[in-house]
């Protein structure tokens, strides 16, 4: 890639960091113009940790620089109230997940988007994560046939039901949910700030929930270890009528008398002596590629390269592209995911509705 996308962001926490490493790593195509953080202290670590310039107000950005667009990197609460100070900036908004933090603000957020006709997006990433983005591409090429089951244990909330959504084929369909939380002791080993020396036990909360669709059903099974836990295995299983992925293994039928079965083997550069670097070039179903690394040859997670194709997709937006997760898909994932957590707070089957985003 020969270009330049200049960005900014509002924020200075945890998830921040992604986007930092990302314009670290990868300085031909990304470069963050500056970072608005309220607190002077925070701002002044992140420059000399980073050499990137804040700002403790987005009016002092803009007096400096105007980027192509701004990630909103803050909390649930805080998010909506700085979309709302951007979108009078007239500037592109790329919102980290979810956007607002309940139903009625993405209800608000949505009609002030729509109203304003402001160019915004949702930095929603696990589609875009190779392996997922193999497993879609498969179940787009329609060797699995008509995807009418999922049982996914990868991601919590929004970000499985996104993945639910776009692997079996839906979009605003309505869906009764029935879920139930369990409390189960486990050895925690790791955690965001890096290894728990001490082998601690804590409870942790395990939300499993089905998800009819009429014609078509989903189990949502995570437990809030799963991330950074490593005794902990993200599970999935995607069915068709004629074929299913589970975890890395693909079987399908070719027809009568040939049935297939292979595995999604991730190709990386950097073994057993190979010399090219350490990167991951791409994943291979079977003879094929299903997924090829975009920004070779940085040394990114499969995180990483899922946000970078995120900021690489707002980019080819602006320039007319289409829309690659609008925010009604975002407000639809998070009203689902709100759902399961009333189903399993107080034992009802809820059934959702029709929101106004659905029209769009």
């Amino acid at each position: 890639m020969k270009i330049l996308i200049n960005f900014a962001i509002v924020g200075g926490g945890w998830r921040s960091n992604t986007y930092l490493t990302i314009a670290k790593l990868l300085p031909n195509i990304f470069k963050i113009c500056g970072i608005v953080v309220r607190n002077a202290e925070k701002g002044s670590l992140i420059e000399k940790t980073w050499n990137i310039k804040t700002y403790q107000t987005i009016e002092e950005l803009l007096k400096v620089d105007f980027p192509e667009f701004i990630v909103v990197a803050v909390s649930w609460n805080a998010a909506p109230e700085i979309v709302k100070n951007l979108i009078e900036h007239k500037i592109p908004i790329l919102s980290e997940t979810p956007p607002a933090p309940d139903l009625k603000s993405l209800k608000e957020l949505y009609s002030l988007v729509k109203n304003k006709n402001i160019k915004y997006q949702v930095a929603e990433q696990y589609h875009l994560q190779p392996l997922h983005a193999a497993r879609i591409k498969i179940i787009q090429s329609g060797i699995l046939g008509e995807i009418r089951e999922i049982n996914i244990s990868v991601c919590h909330g929004y970000h499985a039901i996104s993945l639910i959504r776009k692997m079996v084929g839906l979009k605003y369909e309505n869906v009764a949910i029935s879920a139930q939380r369990f409390i189960f002791p486990i050895v925690r080993t790791h955690n965001r700030d890096g290894k728990i020396e001490n082998m601690m036990k804590v409870n942790s909360s395990q939300v499993i929930a089905t998800l009819n669709f009429g014609n078509k059903f989903a189990i949502y099974n995570f437990s809030d270890e799963q991330y950074f836990s490593w005794i902990r295995s993200p599970q999935l299983t995607i069915r068709g009528d004629k074929g299913e992925i589970h975890n890395k293994k693909l079987t399908y039928i070719k027809d009568n008398k040939s049935p297939v079965e292979l595995y999604l083997n991730r190709m990386n550069a950097g073994e057993d002596g190979n010399l090219e670097g350490y990167y991951l070039k791409g994943i291979l179903g079977g003879n094929e590629w299903v997924y090829k690394n975009p920004f070779i040859p940085a040394r990114l997670t499969d995180d990483e390269i899922a946000v970078s194709t995120c900021l690489y997709k707002m980019h080819q937006y602006l320039a007319g592209g289409a829309e690659f997760y609008s925010l009604s898909e975002a407000a639809q994932d998070h009203y689902l995911s709100i759902l399961i957590e009333e189903s399993a707070k107080t034992g009802n089957i809820i059934h959702s509705k029709t929101q106004p985003w659905a029209f769009s």
